[in-house]
């Protein structure tokens, strides 16, 4: 049995470089917050994977990723390179790796459902939230010197709400722009 694969179309290319973009622009703006500033890059994640689809979203975060691995300034705080992904914040960049395949995973033939969205993106939000918690811990002398308990009211309970609130502005927002784009010819 052969099986086909979808291909990239110039078009999926093209949004796929802009969410990439959009994300980077998303890091930029920041507010520091302790040791883990806040951001609207989980915004930007949840908007790509439900403007562009799991797949094509996950793309979109790893060229992202690529690119700050790379020395591109597109991290928060105008950073970049190997260093931010390899520093106590960098668990939860790389996480969005893996929000992005809880959220395939979750929405597999139910994407446009916007319920399963919410589940997705939440059920990948705490997974990327457990992969930066841990890795924070690993990193960081901080970490190393505080309890579980301590290092999750440090890295996760205050973001809790204002990530929230992104995961539902971007399935609002997301799901509007997709049916705006899909109107296009």
């Amino acid at each position: 049995m052969e099986t086909k694969e979808k291909s990239f179309s110039v078009r999926d290319l093209t949004l796929t470089a802009m969410m990439a973009a959009m994300l980077a622009v998303c890091s930029w703006i920041s507010i520091p917050v302790l040791q883990i500033p806040v951001t609207l890059q989980t915004f930007g994640v949840a908007f790509a994977l439900i403007l562009l689809g799991g797949r094509n979203g996950l793309m979109a975060i790893c060229v992202f990723l690529a690119l700050g691995a790379a020395g591109a300034p597109v991290f928060s705080g105008f950073k970049g390179g190997l260093s931010v992904l390899g520093g106590p914040t960098g668990g939860y960049l790389v996480g969005f790796v893996f929000m992005g395949l809880v959220y395939i995973l979750v929405t597999h033939k139910r994407e446009n459902n916007k319920l399963w969205q919410a589940v997705g993106l939440g059920a990948g939000l705490l997974v990327c939230y457990a992969f930066g918690t841990g890795w924070f811990m690993v990193v960081s002398a901080a970490g190393n010197s505080r309890s579980i308990g301590a290092v999750l009211m440090l890295c996760v309970v205050p973001f809790l709400l204002p990530d929230g609130v992104k995961l539902a502005g971007a399935i609002i927002l997301g799901n509007e722009v997709k049916k705006r784009i899909r109107q296009q010819p």
